[in-house]
């Protein structure tokens, strides 16, 4: 059974930097492609950013450049770098992994101040 458990979150100032964390269990982690979600409240739960199992990336537009998703394999962990935080990258964050797409965390919730 999948496990994912979210971290890292918490409440910074606009212009700050948070870093997520992500451990898996219950699956090949090496071998599954890693997501990042967030949802805002009275919205739909939007992908962030994705990393295959070789290491490439891709963001949403709203985060280029701000956000980096990164993964080590020897801990079985997914990581998002959050850079130049904004307001409106307040939310509640939560890693997927496209091996289990049906499996969430309890998510870990960001919030960002002007």
């Amino acid at each position: 059974q999948v496990q994912l458990v979210e971290s890292g979150g918490g409440l910074v100032q606009a212009g700050g930097s948070l870093r997520l964390s992500c451990a898996a269990s219950g699956m090949i982690f090496s071998l599954a492609g890693m997501t990042w979600y967030r949802q805002a409240p009275g919205k739909q739960r939007d992908l962030v950013a994705r990393i295959t199992p070789g290491g490439s990336t891709n963001y949403a537009h709203s985060v280029k450049g701000r956000f980096t998703i990164s993964r080590d394999n020897t801990k079985n962990t997914v990581y998002l770098q959050m850079d130049s935080l904004k307001p409106e990258d307040t939310a509640v964050y939560y890693c997927n992994s496209l091996a289990s797409p049906s499996s969430w965390g309890q998510g870990t919730q960001v919030t960002v101040s002007s």
